[in-house]
């Protein structure tokens, strides 16, 4: 399903409602176009997050972005502040050889800690790390994320969940990868006992490579693997853990 959504504009400012159409569609999966008149944001600069496509430069800027549905959105000029999702494009090739003038600059800054209010976690945070291995219900039971625990100590891993486990196992809501989670777009992710819930896709189909496990062959996870392993988390995780610690 497509959708294109005019944007309603007040002066410089769209209107909110513009937003809540996105997100109504957002929320069907649709393909969402948004088209911005020419004029808004032209005297302000405005800030475009999470980019993950330049369709195209031609006057005006159309850039593509990634969640629960694709927006393109037509700006009036390329500028302002643009934000780019991780792993979304190639590194850029070295660059030219401008003249740098260096500036020295001293200031006058120390740090104090005034106070510790928690513990910081001794495992990568899934909105940082560069790989994931993440668990759903078809793993059993929480206590198996332990399994996958030491896959992720392997690789230097963070460890998520779907919101099925997080809701049902108590597992903490920061692992949570999905549409009411986070949005995760590392360079591997590994989903184990996941059947692939359009809500959860919406939050890690961006990662670069996908590597699946599921002893369901027709679960929609498989539809945006890169790699697919039909198994049981019993006979796939341990020979993982295995072939890892020989490495």
């Amino acid at each position: 399903m497509e959708c294109t959504i005019i944007a309603e504009s007040s002066g410089n400012s769209i209107h909110p409602i513009t937003a809540q159409l996105v997100g109504a569609a957002s929320s069907l999966g649709a393909t969402t176009t948004v088209v911005v008149p020419g004029g808004v944001g032209a005297d302000d600069a405005a800030t475009i997050d999470g980019v993950s496509k330049v369709v195209s430069i031609v006057g005006d800027c159309f850039s593509t972005f990634d969640g629960g549905a694709w927006a393109s959105v037509i700006a009036s000029q390329c500028s302002g502040v643009i934000t780019l999702r991780a792993n979304a494009f190639d590194a850029a090739g070295s660059g030219g050889s401008a003249a740098v003038n260096v500036v020295d600059q001293s200031a006058d800054v120390s740090v104090a800690v005034k106070e510790a209010i928690s513990k910081a976690s001794e495992r990568l945070d899934v909105s940082e790390a560069d790989i994931i291995i993440s668990g759903g219900r078809g793993i059993g039971q929480k206590e198996n994320f332990s399994e996958l625990e030491d896959v992720a100590d392997l690789i230097g891993a963070a460890v998520g969940a779907s919101r099925a486990v997080v809701d049902e196992w108590g597992m903490p809501h920061s692992m949570q990868v999905g549409q009411t989670g986070k949005t995760v777009t590392p360079s591997l992710y590994i989903a184990v006992g996941i059947s692939g819930a359009i809500q959860h896709l919406a939050g890690m189909r961006s990662s670069k490579y996908i590597v699946a496990i599921n002893k369901d062959p027709e679960a929609p996870i498989f539809g945006v693997a890169d790699y697919g392993i039909v198994a049981t988390w019993e006979e796939a995780v341990p020979a993982l853990k295995t072939a890892l610690a020989s490495l």
